[in-house]
């Protein structure tokens, strides 16, 4: 069901036609205490990240101009999709109309894609920089570091292009949010998990466990030490950043995998529960607000830099 005039949409049908949905009071308030969470964790988190690596020069490196993009990637949906979300779930429907409904849904796509794209930016970095040191400067200067970012947008943008075409964003009361429709299409659906999951998943993992291998060799000394060092905040930028891939991979497989199963066999759509089917969507949502958390946790530099700004915000209050 797609958004359309400006009218409220009552949660009477799903976007795969089924019965009229039924909710508990208590799971509402729990879904919309998510999303409030998210929202101001995303936004307060992510200036932060972009604020720290703009103003420390130990974070000024290459290969956080990918972390910047992730950022501002996790940011797009806390500004714009997400509240309209919290918008329907307060009115028990969507009353925003159609154009912001495929607006949201959009930059909702935009956001994914983006975000798992740039993840993989970073995992290619990382292995680089590890693995094959010695090309890595030539391999990621500032200028083409920068192209390189520029092309994950432009591969993101042209991945989310074809929505339009076979209108697959649609109004989904399960979930109170304009996003992509399983249901619309299997080969479409099929092919969306597979490219913009599957195989940037497989390259990131293939990627870290190339690392891993090497970390391992090293720590055992079975790479003579002339050949390669590791040095320990290498280690550890390293490990942020497979922390994030991880909990991106387990936020997102619940939902992807329930794509991919409907679209083989669309007779699961009717099998698979409503409570299940609405978490995978908000712990996939909640995702965009811990990479900031992660990097503060992990990272030393940017757990420094969060400080100095929360402090100079605070004197600038006093």
């Amino acid at each position: 069901m797609t958004g359309g005039s400006g009218a409220p949409q009552r949660n009477v049908s799903s976007a795969d036609g089924s019965a009229e949905l039924l909710r508990f009071p208590w799971a509402v308030s729990v879904l919309a205490t998510v999303l409030i969470t998210t929202i101001v964790v995303d936004i307060l988190g992510n200036l932060l990240v972009i604020f720290s690596v703009f103003r420390n020069r130990k974070l000024r490196k290459a290969g956080n101009a990918f972390v910047v993009s992730l950022a501002v990637a996790d940011l797009v949906v806390a500004i714009y999709p997400y509240p309209l979300v919290l918008t329907a779930i307060f009115h028990d429907g969507w009353i925003a109309g159609y154009i912001h409904c495929q607006i949201s849904g959009f930059l909702m796509g935009l956001s994914v894609i983006g975000s798992i794209f740039n993840i993989t930016g970073i995992a290619i970095n990382r292995y680089c920089y590890i693995c094959h040191s010695l090309q890595y400067d030539k391999l990621f200067s500032n200028k083409n570091t920068v192209c390189y970012v520029i092309l994950v947008w432009v591969l993101t943008t042209l991945a989310i292009v074809p929505n339009w075409f076979v209108e697959s964003l649609q109004y989904d009361p399960r979930v109170y949010s304009c996003t992509f429709a399983q249901s619309v299409s299997s080969l479409y659906t099929i092919t969306v998990v597979v490219v913009h999951f599957i195989l940037p998943i497989s390259i990131v993992t293939y990627c870290y466990l190339r690392i891993w291998v090497l970390v391992i060799q090293v720590r055992k000394r079975v790479k003579p030490d002339n050949r390669l060092k590791i040095k320990p905040h290498d280690f550890r930028n390293f490990l942020t950043m497979f922390v994030v891939f991880v909990l991106f991979a387990v936020c997102w497989a619940p939902l992807n995998l329930i794509g991919l199963a409907v679209a083989v066999n669309p007779r699961l759509g009717l099998a698979i529960p409503e409570w299940l089917f609405t978490a995978s969507y908000f712990m996939a949502y909640f995702n965009s607000c811990l990479n900031a958390v992660i990097y503060g946790v992990l990272n030393n530099n940017f757990r420094k830099e969060y400080k100095r700004i929360v402090m100079a915000i605070f004197k600038l209050r006093c």
